[in-house]
């Protein structure tokens, strides 16, 4: 059972969460912008809001399914009885602060680019955030494959 366990929360992970986080870091590429040559942005035709619309589905549809990640790590973690361990809980937080992020920062601000486009200024903050969800998740992997403190 528990092979089965962490095969499910790594392949998800590898999807799911890969797939959010490549697409909260490509939307600012493609998202559109108010065209500003003094400012250095790039001009409206080397960009794509269609990419960017789907970078935005991607972000919102996987970041949900995604949910199945934390959800099968705890059962596992409760299997192995591992819950008491300080790495788990670390992964369980930054997890809740990614999937805060995504949820309350990224994909509104996305919604928002798209909606009423602007000299850069949104598609620089969500690169940033991106950034952040990415090595958010970064460590996540980084405490799953070092757990410090582990018993094992």
């Amino acid at each position: 059972m528990e092979h089965v366990l962490l095969s499910i929360h790594v392949v998800a992970g590898i999807v799911f969460v890969g797939g959010s986080a490549v697409a909260t870091s490509l939307f600012p590429r493609y998202a559109p912008v108010l065209a500003a040559p003094a400012l250095g942005v790039a001009a409206e035709s080397e960009r794509s809001p269609g990419v960017a619309r789907a970078m935005h589905r991607i972000t919102g549809g996987y970041a949900k399914i995604g949910l199945i990640v934390p959800l099968v790590g705890i059962v596992l973690a409760a299997v192995q009885g591992r819950m008491g361990e300080i790495w788990i809980t670390v992964a369980m937080v930054l997890t809740a602060v990614a999937g805060g992020l995504v949820a309350l920062q990224i994909y509104p601000l996305q919604r928002t680019a798209l909606a009423a486009p602007d000299d850069g200024r949104q598609l620089r903050t969500l690169s940033m955030l991106a950034g952040i969800y990415n090595l958010l998740w970064t460590a996540v992997v980084v405490l799953m494959i070092v757990r410090p403190g582990s018993a094992a």
